[in-house]
């Protein structure tokens, strides 16, 4: 039996499915932002953003588990504890804030991240031969790009 990188005619993995770990871990501490952002935002904005949060929140659940699916694709373990992801997340937790401008804010920084290590990951894949993931992060970075422009407009 062949093994995946064969399979799927692709170079060393190991690399790309440590950085999807790090996308994946980041993409759930992002989430849990988002839930907490969703429950506790108040102020003029609140029926607003309280939908957004939610619809980001989903997006992520969604991303998630195609970050996770990928691992396994290429042969890799996600991870899928909170240790893990506190661990390896380059995105912290926000806690104990409930200001919507403020949410917004930590909500544009968050997803500042994860386009910088969706960035730093394509020229992994493309090494690895890997258009998969590369088209995957393709479209996630155009879409948060979008998301970013339009919750940056609810600052100004």
């Amino acid at each position: 039996m062949k093994n995946v990188n064969e399979l799927l005619a692709l170079k060393d993995t190991k690399e790309v499915n440590e950085k999807l770990n790090e996308l994946l871990a980041s993409f759930q501490i992002y989430y849990q932002n988002l839930r907490g952002f969703h429950w506790n935002v108040k102020g003029k904005l609140f029926f607003t953003l309280h939908n957004k949060f939610e619809e980001l929140y989903n997006d992520a659940a969604e991303k998630v588990d195609e970050v996770a699916e990928r691992v396994l694709t290429l042969g890799g373990k996600p991870l899928h504890t909170f240790e893990d992801y506190l661990k390896a997340s380059k995105i912290e937790v926000v806690k104990d804030e409930s200001d919507g401008a403020k949410l917004v804010e930590a909500t544009l920084e968050n997803l500042s991240t994860l386009i910088k290590l969706e960035r730093e990951l394509l020229p992994v894949a493309e090494e690895a031969n890997d258009e998969g993931t590369a088209a995957l992060l393709s479209d996630f970075i155009s879409e948060q790009e979008k998301t970013a422009w339009m919750l940056n407009s609810v600052l100004d």
